[in-house]
């Protein structure tokens, strides 16, 4: 029999989102997240005041072997760039058939899901609610709440990451966005271009 893998322990620090024994953290930076946001003006102004502060980071253990998950924490610090709330970046699988669970365990936010048909689903997180996206839908974590959202993500170590998806289309269908009560509502997104080309 091959050799195994060993067991591991990580240690969740559900206040800060940090994961000891982690393989890796990185770190996202307002500046690095040209393109995400509707309001372009907006986002020039966060960049020029703030384009040095960290948006989220991401810390994740992994192996190589066959078989394997990656499991890791998302920590989004709160804001907003215009009318949207702060969000990650998102993604859809480059095995476009690889699911995805999420687990927030600080905050409050909403998962922002869309197939590549424009479909969209969005789910609100709170302490607690567990979100499992199918194969096949982009994802993006948008934080709604006035505290950091933090969230345990575990997926297939070969499944991938693609982020080009949302940069071909100008984003998803839907921004998130503050509405007249201080809650989030759904908003159309004007830059949005379809990916069957239609507009």
């Amino acid at each position: 029999m091959a050799d195994l893998e060993l067991p591991e322990g990580l240690r969740l620090d559900r206040s800060t989102g940090a994961l000891s024994g982690s393989a890796r953290r990185y770190d996202k930076r307002i500046r690095d997240l040209g393109g995400l946001y509707a309001d372009e003006e907006a986002f020039a102004r966060c960049c020029a005041d703030r384009g040095d502060e960290v948006a989220y980071w991401v810390e994740d253990f992994r192996t190589d072997s066959p078989g394997s998950l990656v499991v890791g924490t998302t920590v989004l610090l709160p804001g907003t760039v215009g009318e949207e709330y702060a969000m990650t970046r998102g993604h859809l699988h480059q095995v476009a058939e690889a699911a995805e669970v999420y687990h927030c365990v600080a905050g409050h936010g909403v998962l922002l899901m869309e197939t590549l048909a424009g479909e969209v689903r969005a789910v609100e997180m709170h302490p607690d609610t567990i979100v499992y996206v199918p194969g096949g839908w982009i994802h993006r974590s948008v934080n709604v709440g006035p505290a950091p959202l933090v969230t345990v993500f575990t997926f297939d170590a070969a499944a991938g990451q693609d982020y080009a998806v949302i940069g071909r289309s100008r984003g998803l269908a839907k921004l998130v966005t503050t509405d007249a009560s201080g809650g989030w509502r759904l908003s159309d997104n004007p830059r949005y271009v379809s990916r069957d080309g239609r507009g």
